[in-house]
Protein backbone atom coordinates (compact mmCIF):
# COMPACT_ATOMS: atom_id res chain seq x y z
CA UNK A 1 0.00 0.00 0.00
CA UNK A 2 1.29 3.71 0.23
CA UNK A 3 3.53 5.29 2.30
CA UNK A 4 0.70 5.89 4.56
CA UNK A 5 0.68 8.69 7.73
CA UNK A 6 1.40 6.65 10.78
CA UNK A 7 3.32 9.08 13.35
CA UNK A 8 3.41 11.76 10.67
CA UNK A 9 0.56 14.20 12.48
CA UNK A 10 -0.37 14.60 16.01
CA UNK A 11 -3.32 16.18 17.85
CA UNK A 12 -3.19 18.78 20.22
CA UNK A 13 -6.61 19.54 20.97
CA UNK A 14 -9.82 18.46 21.12
CA UNK A 15 -13.26 19.48 21.97
CA UNK A 16 -16.93 18.37 22.31
CA UNK A 17 -20.22 20.12 22.92
CA UNK A 18 -22.69 18.57 25.43
CA UNK A 19 -24.65 16.03 23.10
CA UNK A 20 -28.95 16.74 23.13
CA UNK A 21 -31.92 18.03 22.32
CA UNK A 22 -30.52 21.18 22.05
CA UNK A 23 -33.73 23.25 21.15
CA UNK A 24 -32.59 26.67 22.57
CA UNK A 25 -29.10 26.80 20.67
CA UNK A 26 -28.22 26.84 16.93
CA UNK A 27 -25.21 25.15 14.43
CA UNK A 28 -23.57 28.18 15.49
CA UNK A 29 -23.35 28.39 19.11
CA UNK A 30 -22.33 24.22 18.87
CA UNK A 31 -19.62 25.00 17.09
CA UNK A 32 -18.37 27.55 18.94
CA UNK A 33 -18.75 25.37 22.79
CA UNK A 34 -16.58 22.87 20.80
CA UNK A 35 -14.04 25.04 19.66
CA UNK A 36 -13.48 26.86 22.72
CA UNK A 37 -12.81 23.40 24.72
CA UNK A 38 -10.35 22.58 21.39
CA UNK A 39 -8.46 25.62 21.19
CA UNK A 40 -8.09 26.08 24.90
CA UNK A 41 -6.81 22.86 24.72
CA UNK A 42 -4.63 23.77 21.94
CA UNK A 43 -3.08 26.39 23.97
CA UNK A 44 -3.06 28.30 20.40
CA UNK A 45 -4.26 31.40 19.30
CA UNK A 46 -6.90 30.57 16.19
CA UNK A 47 -4.15 32.55 13.70
CA UNK A 48 -2.42 29.83 14.04
CA UNK A 49 -5.32 27.51 11.91
CA UNK A 50 -3.67 27.34 8.28
CA UNK A 51 -6.96 25.20 6.61
CA UNK A 52 -10.64 23.85 8.18
CA UNK A 53 -12.76 21.39 7.09
CA UNK A 54 -16.82 21.39 8.08
CA UNK A 55 -18.55 18.65 8.34
CA UNK A 56 -22.35 18.10 8.58
CA UNK A 57 -24.41 14.92 7.28
CA UNK A 58 -27.47 17.01 6.25
CA UNK A 59 -26.67 20.63 4.70
CA UNK A 60 -29.99 21.49 3.56
CA UNK A 61 -31.32 21.14 7.06
CA UNK A 62 -29.66 23.32 9.02
CA UNK A 63 -26.13 24.83 7.60
CA UNK A 64 -26.36 25.30 4.15
CA UNK A 65 -23.94 24.14 1.55
CA UNK A 66 -20.82 26.34 1.67
CA UNK A 67 -17.89 26.24 4.91
CA UNK A 68 -18.78 30.07 5.29
CA UNK A 69 -20.80 29.14 8.81
CA UNK A 70 -17.37 27.76 10.19
CA UNK A 71 -15.09 30.52 9.33
CA UNK A 72 -18.23 33.61 11.02
CA UNK A 73 -18.67 31.29 14.09
CA UNK A 74 -15.21 30.93 14.41
CA UNK A 75 -13.73 33.76 12.82
CA UNK A 76 -11.27 32.35 11.40
CA UNK A 77 -8.23 34.43 10.13
CA UNK A 78 -9.39 34.55 5.92
CA UNK A 79 -8.50 30.75 5.43
CA UNK A 80 -9.76 27.50 3.12
CA UNK A 81 -12.88 26.13 4.79
CA UNK A 82 -13.83 22.60 2.93
CA UNK A 83 -17.50 21.56 3.27
CA UNK A 84 -17.55 17.46 3.92
CA UNK A 85 -20.41 15.35 3.67
CA UNK A 86 -20.36 11.53 3.71
CA UNK A 87 -22.83 10.15 5.50
CA UNK A 88 -22.72 8.81 9.25
CA UNK A 89 -18.56 9.10 8.51
CA UNK A 90 -18.70 12.68 7.73
CA UNK A 91 -16.81 13.79 10.77
CA UNK A 92 -13.98 11.22 10.67
CA UNK A 93 -14.01 12.49 6.72
CA UNK A 94 -13.02 15.61 8.03
CA UNK A 95 -11.05 15.16 10.28
CA UNK A 96 -9.16 13.16 7.41
CA UNK A 97 -9.29 16.19 5.29
CA UNK A 98 -7.27 18.32 7.84
CA UNK A 99 -4.50 15.31 8.83
CA UNK A 100 -3.76 15.11 5.07
CA UNK A 101 -3.02 18.75 4.90
CA UNK A 102 -0.68 18.50 7.58
CA UNK A 103 0.48 14.88 6.71
CA UNK A 104 1.39 16.52 3.25
CA UNK A 105 2.98 20.06 4.12
CA UNK A 106 -0.08 22.16 3.05
CA UNK A 107 -0.38 22.54 5.98
CA UNK A 108 1.18 23.11 10.09
CA UNK A 109 -2.16 23.35 11.99
CA UNK A 110 -5.70 22.31 10.42
CA UNK A 111 -8.79 22.04 12.42
CA UNK A 112 -11.57 19.58 11.64
CA UNK A 113 -15.13 20.15 12.92
CA UNK A 114 -18.02 18.22 12.99
CA UNK A 115 -21.58 19.52 13.67
CA UNK A 116 -25.37 18.84 13.41
CA UNK A 117 -28.46 20.67 14.60
CA UNK A 118 -31.19 17.68 14.09
CA UNK A 119 -33.73 17.59 16.47
CA UNK A 120 -35.55 20.83 16.01
CA UNK A 121 -36.37 20.06 12.15
CA UNK A 122 -38.31 16.41 12.59
CA UNK A 123 -35.23 14.13 11.59
CA UNK A 124 -35.79 10.90 13.40
CA UNK A 125 -34.14 8.51 10.89
CA UNK A 126 -37.29 7.24 9.18
CA UNK A 127 -37.58 7.51 5.64
CA UNK A 128 -37.18 11.58 3.98
CA UNK A 129 -38.04 13.34 1.15
CA UNK A 130 -35.97 16.44 -0.94
CA UNK A 131 -33.01 14.30 -0.75
CA UNK A 132 -33.32 14.70 -4.81
CA UNK A 133 -35.06 12.47 -7.60
CA UNK A 134 -32.90 9.34 -7.47
CA UNK A 135 -33.57 9.38 -3.47
CA UNK A 136 -37.24 9.93 -3.88
CA UNK A 137 -37.34 6.56 -6.16
CA UNK A 138 -35.63 4.42 -3.57
CA UNK A 139 -35.37 5.36 -0.20
CA UNK A 140 -38.41 6.25 0.58
CA UNK A 141 -39.23 2.41 0.61
CA UNK A 142 -36.93 1.34 3.56
CA UNK A 143 -35.78 2.77 7.20
CA UNK A 144 -32.75 2.81 9.34
CA UNK A 145 -34.04 0.45 11.88
CA UNK A 146 -35.45 -2.72 8.95
CA UNK A 147 -32.02 -2.26 6.82
CA UNK A 148 -30.02 -3.30 9.59
CA UNK A 149 -32.72 -5.43 11.48
CA UNK A 150 -32.05 -7.71 8.52
CA UNK A 151 -28.29 -8.62 9.30
CA UNK A 152 -29.92 -10.26 11.92
CA UNK A 153 -31.53 -13.21 10.39
CA UNK A 154 -28.35 -14.39 7.84
CA UNK A 155 -26.71 -14.37 10.76
CA UNK A 156 -28.46 -16.41 12.71
CA UNK A 157 -28.73 -19.30 9.95
CA UNK A 158 -24.67 -19.09 8.97
CA UNK A 159 -22.70 -18.94 12.82
CA UNK A 160 -26.21 -21.64 13.82
CA UNK A 161 -26.93 -18.73 16.40
CA UNK A 162 -30.69 -19.02 18.52
CA UNK A 163 -32.65 -16.23 18.35
CA UNK A 164 -32.66 -15.91 22.14
CA UNK A 165 -28.48 -15.87 22.33
CA UNK A 166 -28.31 -13.55 19.53
CA UNK A 167 -31.26 -10.74 21.50
CA UNK A 168 -29.62 -11.58 25.11
CA UNK A 169 -26.56 -10.55 23.36
CA UNK A 170 -27.76 -7.68 21.65
CA UNK A 171 -29.52 -6.39 24.81
CA UNK A 172 -26.06 -6.45 26.74
CA UNK A 173 -24.82 -4.24 24.14
CA UNK A 174 -27.69 -1.61 25.24
CA UNK A 175 -27.15 -2.62 28.56
CA UNK A 176 -23.24 -1.63 28.21
CA UNK A 177 -24.00 1.66 26.75
CA UNK A 178 -26.20 2.82 28.78
CA UNK A 179 -24.50 1.81 32.27
CA UNK A 180 -21.15 4.03 30.32
CA UNK A 181 -23.31 6.48 29.39
CA UNK A 182 -24.53 7.24 32.88
CA UNK A 183 -21.16 8.66 33.83
CA UNK A 184 -20.68 10.55 30.79
CA UNK A 185 -21.82 14.35 31.77
CA UNK A 186 -22.13 15.24 28.43
CA UNK A 187 -24.15 12.36 27.11
CA UNK A 188 -27.67 12.26 25.59
CA UNK A 189 -28.89 9.84 27.98
CA UNK A 190 -27.46 8.98 30.90
CA UNK A 191 -29.78 6.61 32.53
CA UNK A 192 -28.46 2.86 33.48
CA UNK A 193 -31.21 0.60 32.43
CA UNK A 194 -31.33 -3.47 33.11
CA UNK A 195 -31.12 -6.45 30.20
CA UNK A 196 -34.90 -7.34 30.82
CA UNK A 197 -35.99 -3.97 30.21
CA UNK A 198 -34.17 -3.93 26.63
CA UNK A 199 -35.35 -7.65 25.95
CA UNK A 200 -39.48 -6.48 27.06
CA UNK A 201 -39.25 -3.50 25.23
CA UNK A 202 -41.46 -2.53 22.20
CA UNK A 203 -40.44 -4.15 19.08
CA UNK A 204 -39.04 -1.54 16.06
CA UNK A 205 -37.71 -3.56 13.70
CA UNK A 206 -37.31 -7.78 13.94
CA UNK A 207 -35.74 -8.43 16.10
CA UNK A 208 -34.55 -4.70 16.79
CA UNK A 209 -36.53 -3.58 20.12
CA UNK A 210 -36.80 0.39 21.32
CA UNK A 211 -33.46 -0.03 23.38
CA UNK A 212 -31.71 -1.57 20.02
CA UNK A 213 -31.90 1.75 18.48
CA UNK A 214 -29.85 4.91 19.02
CA UNK A 215 -31.59 8.29 18.00
CA UNK A 216 -30.24 11.58 16.80
CA UNK A 217 -29.01 14.39 18.56
CA UNK A 218 -27.70 17.75 18.45
CA UNK A 219 -24.14 18.65 19.01
CA UNK A 220 -20.75 19.44 17.48
CA UNK A 221 -17.19 17.47 17.89
CA UNK A 222 -13.75 19.67 16.78
CA UNK A 223 -9.96 18.73 16.71
CA UNK A 224 -6.66 20.19 16.08
CA UNK A 225 -3.92 18.57 14.40
CA UNK A 226 -0.38 19.93 13.36
CA UNK A 227 3.55 18.13 13.04
CA UNK A 228 4.58 16.03 15.86
CA UNK A 229 7.89 18.39 15.75
CA UNK A 230 5.11 21.48 16.37
CA UNK A 231 3.49 18.89 19.29
CA UNK A 232 6.61 18.95 21.06
CA UNK A 233 7.13 23.10 20.51
CA UNK A 234 3.98 23.49 22.14
CA UNK A 235 4.77 21.76 24.87
CA UNK A 236 3.19 17.94 24.04
CA UNK A 237 6.09 15.58 25.63
CA UNK A 238 4.04 12.64 24.78
CA UNK A 239 1.38 13.55 22.12
CA UNK A 240 -1.62 11.54 20.46
CA UNK A 241 -0.29 10.33 17.40
CA UNK A 242 -2.61 9.31 14.40
CA UNK A 243 -1.68 5.74 13.29
CA UNK A 244 -4.13 5.42 10.10
CA UNK A 245 -7.19 6.68 8.76
CA UNK A 246 -8.71 4.31 6.30
CA UNK A 247 -12.18 4.98 4.63
CA UNK A 248 -13.89 2.40 2.10
CA UNK A 249 -17.12 2.80 -0.21
CA UNK A 250 -19.66 0.51 -1.46
CA UNK A 251 -19.43 0.54 -5.19
CA UNK A 252 -22.16 -2.05 -5.96
CA UNK A 253 -20.54 -5.14 -5.39
CA UNK A 254 -23.16 -5.88 -2.12
CA UNK A 255 -25.96 -5.28 -4.51
CA UNK A 256 -24.89 -7.57 -7.21
CA UNK A 257 -25.81 -11.10 -5.70
CA UNK A 258 -23.17 -12.72 -7.43
CA UNK A 259 -22.17 -15.53 -5.23
CA UNK A 260 -20.35 -12.87 -2.70
CA UNK A 261 -21.93 -10.95 0.67
CA UNK A 262 -24.31 -12.81 2.10
CA UNK A 263 -25.54 -10.20 4.55
CA UNK A 264 -23.76 -11.23 7.60
CA UNK A 265 -21.05 -8.63 7.86
CA UNK A 266 -20.15 -5.32 6.30
CA UNK A 267 -17.60 -5.75 3.64
CA UNK A 268 -16.38 -1.75 3.50
CA UNK A 269 -15.60 -2.33 7.18
CA UNK A 270 -13.72 -5.37 6.47
CA UNK A 271 -11.78 -3.65 4.00
CA UNK A 272 -10.80 -0.50 6.20
CA UNK A 273 -10.17 -2.59 9.30
CA UNK A 274 -7.40 -4.46 7.05
CA UNK A 275 -6.20 -1.53 5.60
CA UNK A 276 -6.01 0.93 8.53
CA UNK A 277 -3.90 -2.35 10.72
CA UNK A 278 -1.67 -2.62 7.61
CA UNK A 279 -0.79 1.22 8.12
CA UNK A 280 -0.69 1.20 11.87
CA UNK A 281 1.70 -1.86 11.67
CA UNK A 282 -0.73 -3.61 13.93
CA UNK A 283 -0.88 -7.72 13.75
CA UNK A 284 -3.15 -8.93 16.40
CA UNK A 285 -5.84 -6.54 16.78
CA UNK A 286 -7.42 -8.52 19.61
CA UNK A 287 -4.46 -8.06 21.71
CA UNK A 288 -3.22 -4.39 20.16
CA UNK A 289 -6.27 -2.52 20.66
CA UNK A 290 -6.69 -1.29 24.00
CA UNK A 291 -10.02 0.78 23.51
CA UNK A 292 -12.73 0.72 20.49
CA UNK A 293 -15.29 3.29 19.59
CA UNK A 294 -17.94 2.13 16.46
CA UNK A 295 -20.74 2.93 14.74
CA UNK A 296 -23.67 1.52 17.22
CA UNK A 297 -26.37 2.75 15.43
CA UNK A 298 -28.17 -0.28 16.23
CA UNK A 299 -26.89 -3.50 18.80
CA UNK A 300 -26.68 -5.84 16.22
CA UNK A 301 -24.47 -3.40 13.83
CA UNK A 302 -21.97 -3.24 17.20
CA UNK A 303 -22.51 -7.06 17.24
CA UNK A 304 -21.44 -7.60 14.08
CA UNK A 305 -18.84 -5.08 13.34
CA UNK A 306 -16.65 -6.84 16.24
CA UNK A 307 -16.06 -9.42 13.90
CA UNK A 308 -15.80 -6.84 11.11
CA UNK A 309 -12.66 -5.63 12.87
CA UNK A 310 -10.94 -8.88 13.54
CA UNK A 311 -11.38 -8.62 17.17
CA UNK A 312 -13.75 -11.43 17.27
CA UNK A 313 -13.78 -14.09 15.31
CA UNK A 314 -16.29 -14.35 13.06
CA UNK A 315 -19.67 -16.14 14.53
CA UNK A 316 -18.38 -16.05 17.97
CA UNK A 317 -19.07 -12.05 18.68
CA UNK A 318 -22.15 -12.55 20.53
CA UNK A 319 -20.37 -14.94 23.07
CA UNK A 320 -17.64 -12.19 23.79
CA UNK A 321 -20.23 -9.82 24.25
CA UNK A 322 -21.86 -12.32 26.59
CA UNK A 323 -18.47 -12.77 28.39
CA UNK A 324 -17.89 -8.96 29.02
CA UNK A 325 -15.00 -8.83 27.07
CA UNK A 326 -16.04 -5.29 25.33
CA UNK A 327 -17.38 -3.46 28.85
CA UNK A 328 -15.65 -0.75 30.66
CA UNK A 329 -14.27 -3.11 32.67
CA UNK A 330 -13.36 -5.47 30.02
CA UNK A 331 -10.39 -6.71 28.59
CA UNK A 332 -10.97 -4.27 25.23
CA UNK A 333 -13.58 -1.78 26.42
CA UNK A 334 -15.91 -0.65 23.33
CA UNK A 335 -18.08 2.25 23.82
CA UNK A 336 -16.52 3.37 26.98
CA UNK A 337 -18.38 7.18 26.79
CA UNK A 338 -21.98 5.58 26.00
CA UNK A 339 -21.67 5.30 22.32
CA UNK A 340 -23.97 6.04 19.40
CA UNK A 341 -26.24 4.58 21.83
CA UNK A 342 -26.19 6.97 24.74
CA UNK A 343 -23.71 9.88 23.88
CA UNK A 344 -25.65 10.94 20.75
CA UNK A 345 -25.64 10.64 17.84
CA UNK A 346 -25.09 14.53 15.64
CA UNK A 347 -24.34 12.22 12.51
CA UNK A 348 -21.95 14.95 11.15
CA UNK A 349 -19.98 15.36 14.82
CA UNK A 350 -19.78 11.60 15.70
CA UNK A 351 -16.78 10.65 14.32
CA UNK A 352 -14.91 13.00 15.70
CA UNK A 353 -16.89 12.43 19.31
CA UNK A 354 -15.46 9.00 19.10
CA UNK A 355 -11.85 10.03 18.38
CA UNK A 356 -11.87 12.93 21.28
CA UNK A 357 -13.05 9.82 23.77
CA UNK A 358 -10.52 7.57 22.40
CA UNK A 359 -7.81 10.91 22.77
CA UNK A 360 -8.86 11.72 26.64
CA UNK A 361 -8.69 8.13 27.26
CA UNK A 362 -5.00 8.06 26.13
CA UNK A 363 -4.23 10.93 27.89
CA UNK A 364 -5.49 9.81 31.40
CA UNK A 365 -8.16 12.61 31.28
CA UNK A 366 -12.17 11.03 30.99
CA UNK A 367 -12.73 11.68 34.49
CA UNK A 368 -14.90 8.80 36.22
CA UNK A 369 -15.10 6.75 33.10
CA UNK A 370 -10.89 6.72 32.54
CA UNK A 371 -10.01 3.33 31.44
CA UNK A 372 -7.62 2.71 34.75
CA UNK A 373 -5.03 0.03 32.73
CA UNK A 374 -2.92 3.03 30.63
CA UNK A 375 -4.34 2.09 27.14
CA UNK A 376 -2.03 3.33 24.41
CA UNK A 377 -4.11 2.04 21.37
CA UNK A 378 -7.58 2.94 20.28
CA UNK A 379 -9.82 2.40 17.20
CA UNK A 380 -13.09 4.66 16.00
CA UNK A 381 -15.43 3.44 13.35
CA UNK A 382 -18.08 4.82 11.71
CA UNK A 383 -20.58 3.69 9.03
CA UNK A 384 -22.55 5.38 7.12
CA UNK A 385 -25.40 4.33 4.58
CA UNK A 386 -27.04 0.43 4.71
CA UNK A 387 -25.71 -3.04 4.92
CA UNK A 388 -26.26 -2.95 1.28
CA UNK A 389 -24.59 0.23 0.43
CA UNK A 390 -22.38 2.18 3.17
CA UNK A 391 -19.10 4.28 3.65
CA UNK A 392 -16.82 2.46 6.64
CA UNK A 393 -14.20 4.56 8.07
CA UNK A 394 -11.49 3.65 10.27
CA UNK A 395 -9.00 6.11 12.55
CA UNK A 396 -6.35 4.06 14.94
CA UNK A 397 -4.67 7.24 16.91
CA UNK A 398 -2.11 6.12 20.10
CA UNK A 399 0.85 7.29 22.03
CA UNK A 400 4.44 6.97 20.99
CA UNK A 401 5.74 3.47 20.19
CA UNK A 402 2.50 2.40 20.06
Amino acid sequence: MARGIKDRVAIVGMGCSRFGERWNDDAETLMVEAFDECIADAGIDVSRIDAAWLGVGFEAQNIGPSGIPLATALRLPDIGVTKVENYCATGTDSFRGAVYAVASGAADIALAMGVEKLKDTGYGGLPARSRGLNFDMYGVTGSAPGNFAQIAAPYRAKHGVSRDDLKRAMAHVSVKSHANGARNPKAHLRKAIDIETVLNAPMIAEPLGLFDCCGVSDGAACAIVTTPEIARELGRTDPVLVKSIQLVTSNGWELQHAGGWDGTYFHTTRKAAARAYAEAGVTDPRAEIDLLEVHDCFSITELVTMEDLFISKEGQAWKDILDGFYDADGHTPCQIDGGLKCFGHPIGASGLRMIYENYLQLQGRAGERQRADGPKLALSHNLGGAPIQNVSAITIVGLEGA
